[in-house]
């Protein structure tokens, strides 16, 4: 018998074809789909059909798996995701910045809480239907996170905080594949979910918009203030720092002489700063809770490639070690809206599928006349 597996299975096409994968080749394969918000039981049935979490798609799951003879299980993982997802989630929202939850499930949930559940109930590896894909340097014994090979669906930009410990215990199968290649095989083994639409949406935001939770959960945080540009002048009001992002343009409504766009958030001020499109742009972010992957710490500038949002192409940039743990990325060239609460990921530039690591953007700056291009 081979190796006994545990794969999370959302009840999509790419988690379905992991598990049948992981089956042909010998493994013994369990199926774990993961209760992680019991809030969306409610949820529209049209939104039903596309999230990862009602009970539609937990339904889809236990139907694949039983297609599949493999048991499957409800995992019920709810206090771990409200602890380190939903809670941080909105407390980055009243901070003024712009939360990653996938990055955050992935590391905590997913690759956290059931992988050590997989391993007490004697499994070796867990699996997702990721776009990513590992290998071993031997010579370092590092195991080492490599982008998807179908660049569209790639995303390594939500793995970057995944650990060593974490990393040899976790296999990608479909990290060799196209999207398109995965659904031929989903179809041609019958699977009901070969053409089911990707999830497109945060898994626990029944209407899609996350103003919503944030009234629900973080009412304190949701205060009118002022709206002003760069040099102070009052352009209007608004009603909660944490209903707007970096970049924002449509719901302002200032009137005057715009476009407007927002390109700073001060919460302890309840002020929204806007100005032109030309104001977005920065060369320079400093990241906090980094995580390296391909070595153990930054010891000196690096040339890399990084990229500050999913399916933004990456950018030339150096990476310098800074106090406490932070990171200094200087881009070659301006960036559009660098929003912090985001990840900043780097790659290597010799191989800019090799993921580097990254971290959580933290501070935007833009260049004094003293500082270096890159």
């Amino acid at each position: 018998m081979g190796t006994r597996v545990v794969v999370a299975m959302s009840g999509g096409v790419d988690s379905a074809v992991t598990a049948a994968l992981l089956q042909e080749q010998g493994h013994h394969v369990i199926g774990v789909t993961l209760k992680v918000w019991g809030r969306v039981d409610q949820a529209p049935t049209e939104y039903a059909r596309h999230s990862c979490c009602t009970p539609e798609p937990i339904e889809d799951a236990r139907l694949m798996a039983a297609h599949l003879g493999i048991p499957h299980y409800l995992l019920n993982v709810e206090r771990e995701f409200e602890a380190h997802v939903i809670t941080p989630f909105c407390q980055e929202y009243a901070a003024g910045r712009t939360p990653l939850p996938c990055a955050v499930c992935n590391t905590e949930v997913k690759f956290g809480a059931l992988l050590r559940r997989a391993l007490a109930w004697g499994a070796e590896l867990i699996a997702t239907g990721h776009y990513a894909r590992t290998v071993m340097d031997r010579a370092t014994g590092r195991v080492l996170l490599k982008r998807g090979v179908d660049s569209e669906k790639d995303q390594t930009y939500f793995l970057y905080g995944l650990t060593q410990s974490q990393l040899q215990r976790v296999c990608f199968p479909l990290g060799t594949m196209r999207k398109a290649e995965v659904r031929a095989l989903a179809a041609r083994r019958g699977l009901r979910a070969a053409d089911k639409p990707d999830s497109q949406e945060l898994c626990f935001l029944p209407s899609g918009d996350y103003r919503e939770l944030l009234r629900d959960r973080s009412p304190e945080a949701i205060r009118p203030g002022i709206i002003r540009d760069s040099t102070g002048e009052i352009l209007g009001t608004h009603e909660g720092v944490p209903l707007y992002t970096i970049g924002q343009r449509r719901g302002l409504k200032i009137g005057g002489r715009g476009p407007y766009y927002v390109v700073a958030l001060d919460p302890a001020r309840q002020e929204v700063v806007v100005g032109r499109e030309g104001d977005l742009f920065a060369d320079t972010l400093v990241a906090d809770q980094v995580n390296f992957i391909a070595f153990e710490e930054l010891t000196g500038p690096r040339p890399v490639l990084a990229t500050i949002r999913y399916r933004h192409p990456a950018r030339e940039a150096e990476i310098r070690p800074l106090e406490d743990g932070q990171v200094l990325v200087q881009f070659s060239r301006p960036l559009r809206a660098i929003t912090p609460g985001q990840a900043v990921v780097f790659m290597d530039r010799e191989d800019p599928d090799l993921v580097l690591g990254g971290g959580t953007i933290h501070e935007v700056r833009r260049r004094t006349p003293r500082d270096p291009l890159v």
